[in-house]
């Protein structure tokens, strides 16, 4: 058993602290309720920037927070790193990988994970960015591949190591290919000068026949223009097949030679065993009811990316955004505090706040409930509300001094190979 204190109040167990459980933690401060946060992880990460990551524009501790620091001040709540194994819904209780928790109530907000849409085979040979572990990881490949770029004898053995491709023309997609097209525009010639870095070639690739496919024509348009303005190479209407170590085959019959493919083209719930089959829908989401209640269960919630939940404006349920999994966790913590002290619990509604996606410096597009544009101010909107998005004042000062530093002079001071050591 995890051993928690007794301390006769009812307990929530929220399982997951990304944005949706972050949230819902942080407002149920003084509530009434004992919390329990399980994580598999000892921090959150502000996925948004995990590209930055990746193209060493910034540190993984600018855009990670311990969650022990988070929540130290917080009377009755407590933290366990694990992994959870199965939820035993007869008894109320959580089996992880440190022990049995009971729980009065559950709140699932464990997120989701990359969808290779029934090609297995590709999960084996591509990388993803679903975690700061994963974006230091192609941060390391990235920056080693060039280094083996110069250590080849032919032309077409360097290929391998110069053709970089990104599948999936979504937010994620777009800005790890407009900042890897920056670092080859104006960093790596000057880090390699004795690699033809205008070789270095960035394939952007979309299944569906143009960008951004939730933002409008217009939008998508002018990103494409923004990502041709870089010298990127976007195949839309294409799709991945296989792959191998050394190349990519296509939908078109083509084939690029390349050691990396980078996937941000689809997500997936995780799932937890324990749950019925029927709880489950597309992308093995969970469905909820307005009040983000699973079906057939009276204490046990999903919120976030793992939940579904359809209301008038989204019959086939909500994008899986942040500011859906904002808005799920602070109106279930108020609901909670609702259910506790008999009062009626509101129904969730959707608040569109807008969607935005930056491609390069000076290059972004935004688009708001009644205004939509692009350019320099997009870009300038961009770096605003993300920076202020981001948890604590010195991760925010460092994120910034980052930005305008690499702005002023073109550069970045985080080209670093980290690796652990093997060990035998």
């Amino acid at each position: 058993m995890i051993t928690i204190p007794d301390t006769g109040k009812q307990r929530i167990v929220i399982v997951g602290c990304g944005f949706a459980g972050l949230t819902l933690a942080k407002k149920l401060r003084n509530s009434g309720y004992q919390v329990v946060i399980i994580d598999k992880n000892n921090y959150h990460q502000f996925q948004p920037l995990f590209y930055q990551v990746a193209s060493a524009g910034l540190e993984p501790s600018a855009i990670s927070f311990p969650l022990r620091k988070i929540f130290q001040h917080y009377k009755d709540f407590f933290i366990r790193k694990a992994d959870v194994i199965k939820i035993d819904t007869l008894n109320n209780d959580l089996i992880t990988t440190v022990g049995t928790l009971h729980y009065d109530i559950l709140v699932l907000a464990h997120g989701a994970k990359t969808s290779y849409f029934g090609l297995d085979q590709l999960e084996h040979c591509t990388r993803s960015m679903k975690s700061v572990a994963d974006a230091l990881d192609l941060r390391n490949t990235i920056l080693q591949n060039f280094e083996d770029a110069l250590a080849v004898a032919t032309p077409k053995e360097r290929d391998q190591y110069m053709n970089i491709v990104v599948v999936g023309g979504g937010p994620s997609g777009v800005e790890i290919s407009g900042a890897l097209a920056e670092m080859r525009n104006h960093i790596l010639p000057k880090d390699f000068p004795d690699l033809d870095c205008s070789k270095i070639n960035i394939y952007l690739i979309e299944a569906n026949n143009r960008l951004l496919g939730a933002m409008s024509e217009k939008t998508s348009e002018k990103a494409a223009e923004f990502l041709h303005r870089l010298d990127i190479k976007v195949m839309t209407s294409t799709s991945v097949k296989v792959c191998d170590e050394k190349y990519v085959f296509l939908s078109t019959s083509e084939k690029i030679r390349t050691n990396i493919v980078i996937w941000t083209a689809g997500i997936k719930a995780n799932k937890i065993e324990g749950l019925n089959k029927d709880c489950y829908t597309k992308g093995d989401r969970l469905l909820v009811d307005r009040f983000n209640l699973i079906a057939c269960f009276k204490n046990i919630y999903a919120i976030g990316d793992v939940a579904l939940m359809t209301e008038e404006k989204y019959p086939a349920g909500h994008p899986q955004l942040a500011q859906v999994a904002i808005q799920q966790g602070a109106l279930l913590s108020k609901n909670l505090r609702s259910f506790l002290n008999g009062r009626p619990m509101e129904i969730f509604r959707y608040h569109d706040l807008g969607t935005m996606a930056t491609i390069g410096r000076n290059l972004a597009v935004v688009e708001l409930p009644y205004i939509k544009f692009q350019g320099l101010f997009a870009w300038l909107v961009w770096m605003f509300i993300h920076l202020f998005s981001i948890m604590g004042i010195k991760n925010r000062l460092l994120v910034f001094i980052n930005w305008v530093w690499n702005y002023i002079t073109y550069d970045q001071s985080l080209r670093l190979i980290i690796k652990p050591k093997d060990r035998n």
